[in-house]
């Protein structure tokens, strides 16, 4: 086995690429797939032109980290390219909608209805029941209010 280990050394990063990549389907951290092709790449510049041992070691050991370098340099690219994801954040979901008090605020804080439901918010200075509203932000679950004076 070390002989034809020794004699095909290709063979060797081949099958550790393998499995490493087949390890990758069963996590989640994605370190082993980059090693793992670090490892296919060893063993196809080992088949096309013989290194040793200690520089196969070396290129795999700098393909990995190259690899890793070029994954987390393109996501973070990816990430500040996105947009802003409100998935599941429904008071961020209601930035900018305006709408009309029913009751007055007392001491800045009342509550309205949007939809079927009823949200707790907060302005600066009291306002009374028909002033027209803008939703400016969130705090927790309650909702940030301005009088909207656009009286769009």
């Amino acid at each position: 086995m070390m002989m034809a280990l020794i004699a095909h050394p290709h063979a060797f990063w081949l099958t550790l690429g393998g499995l490493l990549l087949a390890a990758e389907m069963l996590g989640t951290s994605g370190y082993l797939l980059w090693s793992g092709v670090a490892a296919v790449l060893v063993g196809l510049i080992e088949w096309a032109c013989p290194l040793s041992w200690a520089a196969q070691g070396a290129l795999f050991a700098v393909l990995t980290l190259l690899s890793v370098f070029f994954w987390f340099r393109w996501l973070r690219q990816r990430e500040a390219n996105q947009q802003p994801n409100t998935l599941n954040q429904r008071g961020a979901q209601l930035i900018g909608l305006r709408l009309t008090l029913d009751n007055a605020l007392v001491s800045g804080v009342g509550h309205v209805r949007i939809g079927d439901s009823s949200w707790r918010v907060q302005a600066h200075d009291d306002l009374p029941a028909g002033t027209p509203v803008i939703v400016t932000g969130v705090t927790g679950i309650t909702l940030l209010i301005q009088p909207d004076l656009s009286g769009a």
